[in-house]
């Protein structure tokens, strides 16, 4: 007899649907799986069969044959443990033919037959209901399962409570995806500008790249607050909307190396990868391609710090997705599309010795090693950073300051403000910020009076500006516009917004 069981494995950020057919007849005693399995898959054999023991039934003496459809699509996790050990009692007259039919069924199963959390549930269980399919999951993956509106989700604790239900001993309870409209619960935790004594212009730039969705690069020497000032953008940033948390949580759902979601993630995320990280850390890789830092920081922040230590090659590999919003990953098992938009924020030192400009301390580096240093990061990367911005050391008059400083909450309003002009201006798009303006946008929301236009093209001459960094300036611009109520583009934005191009200026002798 054979057994046909629905399941499914990630694919990216998708699902892959699987179907498990399990033949058992009496014979020589093996357990062969079939279909492009990885060694997880392979290794299933066993953990099922000794989970199955535990149930006191008995297969060692069965010669078995599982096949994972479709046959050319490699399988890799163990989640697939459970849809072959249901296949395995129903090909041997232990479970009903149709008892698991409607039904999806995934987890891992440990030799005692319970049932452990896998990865990638929350893509799985939004293609079961789809395909409007139950879903059988670890309990510990109830709460990532049930954020997908119109879900049907079984929980298991074990398989032998998995048996009951399907025998209809013991039925479990399905529990139901979200109905209605989920508003924003309040996110806490974030860290406060109010804590960084002055800054005002470092502030104020913050400011600007959370109205408009600006990449930002801090320049200044050791202890000046890059750091801090990082740290605190997402704080300012709006809220997710529902489907930025639910794009964001499909993403850690399949990734490896950090804490699986329980829920929606409502928090913005910020990752600050180390400067030894690889291009494959950075953007995602592997033989089945996982998303990187790049990916991990999807409607959020990636934080560069030391910036200039990074490898070049580690560095060129930002530019495709932090234009394009999204890293493509084509490997000899599969080619796959991970989402990467992100906001950019990158701190350097000023020189190698990291007091250029810095009053109170002597700078030793000569205008060839400040030019070398800087030239670590390559013109194209520049053009895509619209916020370059000198952060000198804080005077001690700053520091011992006992004056109210504004803090986040007031700035975020700001903010917030600001990101719906740009949604009722970008309506019909699928552009949200200014940073994400088409050329078509520019020229018909960024238009300059004669006085600008001389000044841009003063701009261009003195700082030899590309098409691409004219075109970040108007949309820099266009955003401390929109910050200050106003609805054209006057000279003191665009004078500002020319301001925040400093490493565009040639380098101190």
């Amino acid at each position: 007899m054979i057994a046909k069981i629905s399941s499914a494995v990630p694919r990216g950020i998708e699902a892959l649907p699987v179907q498990v057919e399990v033949e058992s007849h009496q014979g020589v005693p093996a357990l062969a799986v079939v279909g492009l399995p990885d060694a997880a898959v392979r290794e299933a054999r066993e953990r099922v069969l000794t989970a199955i023991r535990q149930l006191g039934a008995a297969l060692d003496a069965r010669s078995i044959v599982v096949n994972l459809s479709p046959a050319e699509e490699r399988k890799e996790g163990s989640l697939l443990d459970l849809p072959i050990a249901t296949g395995l009692l129903t090909a041997a007259g232990l479970l009903p033919q149709q008892a698991a039919s409607g039904l999806w069924l995934v987890g891992e199963l440990s030799l005692d037959g319970g049932l452990r959390p896998v990865r990638g549930i929350l893509p799985i269980a939004e293609a079961a209901t789809r395909a409007g399919a139950g879903l059988v999951v670890p309990s510990d993956n109830l709460a990532e399962a049930v954020v997908i509106r119109g879900a049907r989700v079984i929980p298991a604790r074990t398989l032998h409570a998995l048996v009951a239900h399907l025998r209809g001993e013991r039925l479990i309870a399905p529990v139901l995806g979200r109905n209605g409209q989920t508003p924003n619960p309040p996110v806490e935790g974030y860290l406060d500008l109010a804590d960084v004594a002055g800054q005002e212009q470092a502030k104020r730039a913050l400011e600007i790249a959370a109205a408009g969705g600006h990449n930002l690069l801090l320049l200044g020497p050791p202890g000046a607050g890059k750091t801090m000032l990082a740290q605190r953008l997402p704080g300012i940033l709006p809220p997710l909307t529902e489907e930025e948390a639910l794009a964001t949580t499909k993403i850690y759902s399949v990734a490896t190396g950090v804490e699986r979601p329980r829920g929606l993630l409502w928090r913005r995320p910020f990752r600050a990868p180390h400067h030894s990280i690889s291009p494959a850390g950075l953007v995602g890789g592997g033989s089945i391609p996982r998303p990187g830092e790049v990916s991990l920081a999807h409607n959020g922040v990636l934080f560069l710090d030391e910036v200039t230590e990074f490898r070049r090659d580690v560095l060129e590999v930002l530019r495709q997705p932090m234009e394009s919003g999204h890293v493509v990953l084509t490997r000899a098992a599969a080619s796959l599309t991970f989402p990467a938009r992100f906001q950019l924020v990158a701190a350097a030192n000023p020189c190698p010795c990291g007091f250029l400009g810095d009053p109170r301390r002597e700078c030793r580096c000569s205008p060839r090693e400040v030019e070398r240093y800087r030239g670590r990061l390559s013109g194209p990367l520049l053009d895509r950073i619209d916020l370059q911005l000198e952060v000198p050391a804080v005077p001690y008059r700053d520091l011992a300051s006992t004056s109210t400083r504004e803090g986040s909450q007031a700035v975020a309003r700001r903010v917030g403000r600001a990101r719906e002009v740009q949604l009722a201006r970008l309506s019909g798009t699928k552009r949200r910020t200014n940073a994400d303006m088409s050329p078509a946008d520019l020229r018909r929301h960024c238009a300059v009076d004669r006085e600008g236009a001389q000044l841009l093209e003063l701009a261009m001459d003195k700082l030899a500006l590309s098409a691409r960094g004219l075109n970040r300036i108007l949309k820099v611009a266009r955003t401390i516009a929109d910050l200050d109520g106003s609805h054209a583009l006057l000279p003191r934005h665009l004078a500002e917004a020319i301001a925040y191009r400093t490493l565009d200026r040639r380098p101190v002798s």
